[in-house]
C-alpha cells in the first residue's frame, strides 16, 4: 500500500515539473511512461525571522536500473576574490579578481562517484561537480593563476554551506524508486533555483528532468526588504536613527545599573 502511494505521488507531481535548465532536460510535463519522473516535497522555501535552514526531499522513479545525478543551482551573481598578504604587521589586500556567472548555491548528489557514472567530458559540458563549474572572468586579460581564484570561490562557498557535493546520497528504495535530501543553510540567497536530475546508463544520459524551486522572503522580512529597495534613503536614515536610539537606551540602562 505504501509503495503504491509513493508511485501515485510521483505520477501526480510529475505533471507539474517542467524542464528548462539544460538542453538535455525535456520541456513540458513528463508522461507517465517516461524513463524518469521526479518531484520535490515542496517548490517553495519561505524565509522568515525564525528561518535557520531547511531540508527538502527530492524523489523519483526510473523505468529501468541506472545511476542518478541530482544538481541544484541557485541564481548566478558576481563574486570578488581578494588576496591578502602580511604588510608591516597587517594583512592587507594586495590583489583582487572578479568573476561572473557564479552560482549563489550549488549542490550535487549522486548514487555513485561522478567519475564512475559519466565520462569527464560529459560532466564538464553539463557543469556537474564544483571542479567543472565555469566562471566568467571580468577583466581585460585572464591571469595565469585564475584557477587559484576559482578554487578559492568554491572553497569559501563550501565553507559557508552554499556548495555541497554528496556522493552516494541518492538512495534507491528498490530497483526503480529513489530519493535524496537537499539541505539549505540559513544564509541561502533568495531567487529561482533549478533542480536537475539525470538518469545515466552506459556513460550516456538516458533521460533528464528539471524542476523549479523558489526561495523567497515572507512576512515582515519581505516588507523590510521591499522598503529598502523602494526607499533606500529613508531606509538608511531610519537605520541610523534606530542605531542611535539603541546606543542611547543602552547607555541609560548601564548608567542606572
Amino acid at each position: 500500500m505504501r509503495g503504491a502511494l509513493v508511485v501515485l505521488l510521483l505520477l501526480c507531481g510529475a505533471g507539474q515539473a517542467f524542464a528548462q535548465a539544460t538542453p538535455n532536460a525535456p520541456r513540458g510535463p513528463a508522461p507517465a511512461d517516461a524513463p524518469l519522473i521526479t518531484d520535490l516535497s515542496s517548490h517553495l522555501i519561505a524565509i522568515t525571522s525564525s528561518f535557520t535552514g531547511t531540508e527538502l526531499l527530492l524523489f523519483g522513479a526510473i523505468d529501468e536500473p541506472g545511476e542518478v545525478i541530482v544538481v541544484v543551482r541557485g541564481p548566478t551573481a558576481t563574486s570578488v576574490v581578494r588576496r591578502k598578504r602580511p604588510t608591516l604587521g597587517f594583512w592587507l589586500t594586495r590583489r583582487s579578481e572578479s568573476f561572473d556567472n557564479v552560482p549563489s548555491y550549488y549542490a550535487v548528489a549522486s548514487s555513485k562517484p561522478l567519475d564512475a557514472i559519466a565520462p569527464s567530458s560529459l560532466l564538464q559540458r553539463l557543469q556537474i561537480g564544483t571542479e567543472h563549474l565555469r566562471f566568467r572572468y571580468l577583466g581585460t586579460r585572464r591571469p595565469e593563476d585564475a584557477g587559484d581564484y576559482h578554487r578559492s570561490i568554491v572553497r569559501l562557498k563550501t565553507r559557508d554551506g552554499l556548495y555541497r557535493e554528496s556522493i552516494g546520497a541518492v538512495d534507491f528504495l528498490g530497483p526503480k524508486l529513489f530519493r535524496t535530501a537537499i539541505s539549505f543553510p540559513s544564509t541561502v540567497p533568495v531567487g529561482t533555483y533549478q533542480t536537475e536530475v539525470y538518469l545515466i546508463r552506459d556513460n550516456r544520459i538516458v533521460a533528464a528532468q528539471s524542476t523549479p524551486l523558489f526561495i523567497d522572503k515572507q512576512g515582515i522580512e519581505q516588507e523590510v526588504y521591499d522598503f529598502s529597495r523602494q526607499e533606500p534613503a529613508v531606509y538608511g536614515l531610519v537605520a541610523v536613527l534606530l542605531a542611535v536610539f539603541s546606543g542611547w537606551l543602552a547607555a541609560v540602562a548601564f548608567r542606572r545599573g
